[in-house]
């Protein structure tokens, strides 16, 4: 009357495991290499986006006015124009790294201005007033601007790796 249905076992935890890991080694450097590239073109798009807008010129006035490698640009471009020259430069660094799809020589370059951008940015934490909280002793920072600028130290070694990826990936073509 009723009939009888084989159902297989699950494989046991470890077989499934096993076929984890083995994806995770066959597609997990591209997906941390796409993961990183986008994820860094995606923040430039954003942030370069930003600086056309009076809010983020004002913004960064904190920031740029009191570092003495970037200050001077305040005597030459008024406030916003220095915010959108730099939000052409962020774009453009966006560009570049994205183009890795195009080719290495591009994500070198976009890897290498992004790595100088940041360690501009981290220069900021020396200059910029507000950022210690001298009462609660070494090393406590500020949520802003402290924390907001130390978030730069990931992007810069993102920006590192871009950029030692891309010459690699240069370099294995050239040969």
């Amino acid at each position: 009357m009723f009939s009888t249905v084989h159902v297989p076992a699950a494989p046991p935890i470890a077989e499934r495991l096993d076929r984890g890991l083995a994806l995770i080694d066959r597609y997990g450097a591209r997906a941390a290499q796409i993961g990183l590239y986008g994820s860094l073109a995606l923040i430039y798009a954003w942030f370069g986006g930003m600086k056309f807008t009076a809010y983020e010129a004002n913004g960064l006035v904190g920031l740029v006015e009191p570092s003495p490698l970037i200050g001077w640009f305040y005597d030459a471009l008024s406030v916003q124009s220095f915010s959108n020259f730099l939000g052409v430069v962020e774009l453009s660094i966006g560009v570049l790294i994205a183009a890795r799809l195009a080719g290495p020589a591009w994500s070198l370059l976009g890897g290498l201005l992004s790595a100088g951008l940041f360690a501009t940015t981290l220069s900021f934490l020396a200059s910029t007033p507000g950022v210690a909280v001298p009462e609660l002793g070494f090393p406590a920072i500020t949520v802003l601007p402290g924390q907001f600028l130390l978030k730069d130290v990931g992007l810069l070694a993102i920006s590192i790796w871009i950029a030692v990826d891309s010459l690699k990936s240069l370099r294995s073509h050239q040969a």
